[in-house]
């Protein structure tokens, strides 16, 4: 059986007091405890300054520093925060882990402009990597925090960009300063209060249809696929339209009878679906314009639309989203781009100005209030 929690920390001061420090995971191992649980009691006895953290090691509080930790802030803190660089709250010695989808595409730049933050206030950055798979997410942010990451960036597999009812109430009882990236939660959601920095889609969506207005287009339509972006890019694309008091474009048909649902067909399927689509818009919808998500899928459309009789830009008009190779077209393409690395920078400046204790005290205490980020994609035209 476990001890209970009073009898783990007991165990654990005992340790440390023992032989001046322990690592988390060993201390765990001997305790019968997860990682996981025992980190939970090491903030707990580190806040009340019964013991020192560091690194993934717990160990005794020798001697008061000048001027004490004091209430709400940590000797780990105040130490961390003297002995870090001169930029905003130091950082030297912690471990920040980032959980995303991928290294690759999107999130290249988002776990670089990490990088570079947290490497230039000494810390390190280590990285856990889902590929979207169900559940992963869980798995690398415990396998992160049991390797003795102090805090996470974290972009949850949430299918619409936010959780679903019911899911990823996990990630606020995680027992770390936790920051979501390019994810949102709605208000009453437990993640909703978490600190978190995303692209502001929507406006992104909004800034390309205003664009095309201004080039004299009445009736423009959005192609995009489902992923965790879609519902934002939808929502802004929306509201534009109704705002610039534009002629919708038509709707989207339904799948046929007995088919399978969107989210459900083959890349090759959604991708077909789309040709159709704009080509159908054009001829008979009039539509002169598109927002299409993503680059790559709009570099493979063009020419597929220029064989059905659809001349681009003569007929169609297009603006792409993401901005990651819309440059590198036959004809350079206009495009929308998230500030992917400021979200990551901006997330890692975040995180470890909790960790480190420069928004005024220990994290979970009386610190500055979180902070909801969306930072706005930048449109650039191309002729």
């Amino acid at each position: 059986m476990r001890p209970h929690v009073d009898q783990r920390q007991a165990q654990v001061l005992a340790l440390v007091r023992a032989r001046g420090s322990v690592r988390v995971t060993d201390a765990a191992r001997e305790l019968g405890v997860s990682p996981v649980t025992l980190r939970r009691d090491v903030e707990a006895m580190a806040a009340r300054g019964e013991i020192q953290r560091l690194h993934g090691t717990i160990s005794r509080v020798e001697h008061a520093a000048p001027g004490g930790a004091g209430p709400g802030r940590t000797a780990e803190s105040g130490a961390r925060g003297a002995a870090g660089p001169s930029g905003a709250g130091g950082g030297a010695g912690l471990v920040v882990g980032m959980v995303v989808p991928t290294t690759e595409y999107y999130y290249a730049e988002v776990v670089r402009g990490a990088r570079e933050v947290v490497e230039a206030r000494g810390a390190r950055l280590t990285v856990g990597l889902t590929r979207y798979l169900p559940g992963e997410d869980r798995t690398q942010a415990d396998r992160l925090l049991s390797t003795g990451a102090d805090g996470l960036l974290l972009t949850p597999n949430w299918d619409t960009g936010s959780p679903g009812p019911g899911e990823g109430a996990w990630t606020a009882d995680l027992p770390v300063p936790t920051v979501l990236v390019e994810r949102w939660a709605p208000p009453g959601h437990p993640a909703a209060a978490l600190d978190r920095v995303v692209s502001d889609h929507a406006h992104g969506a909004a800034r390309a249809v205003q664009h095309l207005v201004e080039l004299g287009h009445r009736r423009i339509a959005l192609a995009c696929q489902e992923t965790p972006t879609s519902a934002r890019l939808r929502a802004g694309y929306e509201a534009a339209v109704t705002a610039l008091g534009l002629e919708p474009a038509p709707p989207w048909p339904p799948v046929g009878p007995g088919a399978a649902p969107v989210a459900e067909l083959s890349v090759a399927d959604r991708f077909a679906r789309t040709l159709e689509y704009l080509c159908g818009a054009v001829s008979a919808g009039g539509v002169t314009a598109a927002l299409i998500h993503s680059d790559t899928d709009a570099i493979m459309l063009i020419p597929r639309l220029q064989a059905r009789g659809v001349r681009v830009p003569e007929d169609l008009a297009v603006i792409t989203y993401d901005d990651e190779v819309a440059g590198l077209a036959d004809v350079p393409l206009s495009a929308v781009a998230p500030a992917k690395r400021e979200v990551g920078a901006r997330a890692a400046e975040l995180l470890l100005d909790r960790l480190s204790g420069a928004d005024g005290a220990a994290y979970g205490t009386h610190g500055a209030p979180r902070q909801h980020l969306e930072l706005l994609p930048r449109l650039t035209i191309r002729s």
